[in-house]
């Protein structure tokens, strides 16, 4: 299985070092699942350690997060083409997320993961996106 951490859940984890998030994250690691983060999500961690007070420390952080994935994903032509479609259609039926936000369930659905996610009913506007929610386990 292949999981795809967005931003919101991987701030929730840097922030809150939440225990159950954490052995979740240990527990999937241990059977095999790759998690990773796309290189959107990377971006803006790395700008919210950037504004932070303690931008040393909140890089640091980041740094050590980033460690524990399988990686960070580049974003390519497979993503950009599927960021076309969601996009088109999220802005046709007047529904748009947000780009970064786009562009992340672009990059999980090119990749065939599933998404983790705090926002399933923002995320859910994108159709054929398979989601799951660690924290409400």
């Amino acid at each position: 299985m292949r999981y795809m951490l967005d931003t919101d859940i991987c701030s929730y984890v840097i922030r809150r070092h939440d225990p159950r998030l954490l052995a979740t994250m240990q527990t999937r690691a241990r059977s095999g699942a790759e998690i990773s983060i796309s290189a959107v999500t990377y971006a803006e961690l790395r700008l919210g350690a950037e504004r932070s007070r303690n931008a040393v420390r909140h890089h640091a952080l980041v740094r050590s997060f980033c460690e524990r994935l399988s990686g960070v994903m580049a974003w390519g032509r497979d993503a950009a083409d599927a960021y076309a479609r969601i996009q088109g259609r999220l802005f046709d039926a007047g529904t748009p997320i947000g780009r970064n936000d786009t562009m992340i369930a672009a990059h999980a659905l090119a990749l065939g993961c599933v998404l983790v996610t705090n926002n399933e009913r923002h995320f859910s506007k994108v159709g054929g996106i398979a989601l799951e929610n660690w924290l409400r386990r």
